[in-house]
């Protein structure tokens, strides 16, 4: 869908008291304290939303709530019956931030895979996402290095462009044109000015980022196990176990469940969120904990987010909201971890690659004057040393083969002829 069109700032409050009369209207807005939240709106007039900052709490918790009654039992007679919580209302989320939508678009793999979980999809069917592009990204957001902001290509019922006196709408989803059709008389179609205007607001918010982090080589570092241990170590006895990492996460789905009685003939069965950082999180029935050191959850939890559900689902499940370091203060955040993962895996190609390099030159195979040239041109192109020698043409698979099984003293390998020759 290319449709454009254009929302005077005037017409705005008039666009949402039409949609908070048919629907439950849910917006970010500064409370007392001065935190930005997502809240639902009791009445627009009174409304002053925050659309310059990103809330403090995602989205995640309209969808999951921290805790929700799933059914209640009544006993009676010695039967019981079952009563399900389901709620279906009518919803419009105005003014979410790209990595928050990308969250919820994550959360719908997640829970309508094989088993559909009702009580999730009865909340997100029914609810209509406008999303609202970062002009400006915060202090901590990385959502460019995760691909999931400042602005979405796709996934968004309608999204919002901030041009200064009036918004560039883009509609992406049959529910978002239906949005526009009911009442298209606050919007008016966009001209090449504002199509031009547009582009050089994304293009510039683009180039406002304060962090900048490699995602992609810390992922294949996680998928090829090459993650030193001494970084497990060293986070564990960063963490305090507090789970806070979890709880503002917009894509942690991680929960628990428990049946609490209310009377000694009824009761409840409960799902509240649950974190992989917990002590408890993974201990079994007879008392055994198969992770019960810290530096092991705080794996497991790394792993899950950048390998186990980039395998499973093709995209690793951060969005670079960079909620987690701002409520992390032992930096057991995502940043940190994956600046110590490409940086201490640097040091250690490096280490690598003049270990090969310099059994190359003992073998004969290569002058030092070639590696020194060689491993200049690698620092650019980041491919290992033997790769980046074989691309060039100074050496052969088989030689750098011979040669390494010469100095390990494997005959299979080095061949009757020693290490040399290409």
């Amino acid at each position: 869908m290319n449709d454009t069109y254009i929302l005077r700032k005037e017409h705005l409050k008039g666009f949402l008291r039409k949609i908070k009369k048919e629907r439950e209207l849910i917006a970010p807005v500064k409370n007392h304290y001065g935190d930005t939240i997502l809240e639902v709106v009791e009445t627009v007039d009174d409304l002053t939303l925050d659309l310059g900052s990103r809330p403090v709490m995602p989205p995640k918790n309209f969808f999951l709530p921290q805790s929700e009654t799933l059914f209640t039992y009544q006993r009676s007679n010695g039967k019981y019956r079952f009563k399900e919580v389901l709620s279906n209302r009518p919803r419009v989320f105005f003014g979410l931030r790209s990595c928050d939508l990308r969250g919820i678009l994550f959360l719908d793999m997640v829970f309508q895979e094989n088993f559909k979980d009702r009580y999730y999809l009865s909340r997100r069917t029914n609810t209509i996402l406008i999303n609202i592009g970062c002009n400006e990204p915060g202090k901590n957001c990385f959502c460019k290095s995760t691909k999931s902001g400042p602005f979405l290509e796709q996934g968004y019922d309608l999204q919002f462009t901030d041009l200064g006196d009036r918004f560039f709408v883009e509609i992406g989803r049959p529910r978002g044109q239906e949005l526009m059709d009911q009442w298209n008389y606050f919007f008016t179609r966009t001209t090449a000015e504002d199509r031009e205007a547009q582009y050089e607001t994304v293009l510039e918010a683009g180039s406002r980022f304060q962090q900048i982090v490699d995602l992609d080589t810390a992922v294949s570092r996680l998928m090829n196990d090459e993650v030193d241990d001494a970084i497990w170590e060293e986070l564990g006895n960063r963490c305090r176990n507090c789970g806070g990492c979890a709880y503002v996460c917009p894509t942690c789905y991680c929960f628990n469940i428990v049946d609490r009685p209310v009377s000694k003939t009824s009761g409840e069965r409960i799902r509240i969120q649950d974190s992989c950082t917990f002590a408890g999180f993974t201990r079994l029935a007879g008392g055994y904990n198969p992770r019960h050191e810290r530096k092991q959850r705080i794996r497991r939890r790394f792993y899950h987010k950048l390998c186990y559900d980039n395998k499973k689902y093709h995209i690793p499940s951060c969005v670079g909201c960079g909620r987690c370091v701002e409520i992390c203060f032992g930096r057991v955040d995502m940043i940190h971890f994956v600046r110590m993962v490409c940086e201490r895996g640097e040091e250690k190609s490096k280490e690598t690659s003049l270990q090969l390099g310099e059994i190359l030159i003992d073998a004969g195979l290569i002058s030092r004057d070639k590696l020194k040239t060689a491993l200049a041109r690698q620092s650019a192109t980041g491919k290992p040393l033997g790769i980046q020698l074989i691309e060039e043409g100074l050496i052969t698979r088989e030689g750098i083969a011979r040669a390494l099984g010469y100095q390990l003293k494997i005959p299979e390998i080095a061949g009757t002829g020693g290490a040399n020759g290409r």
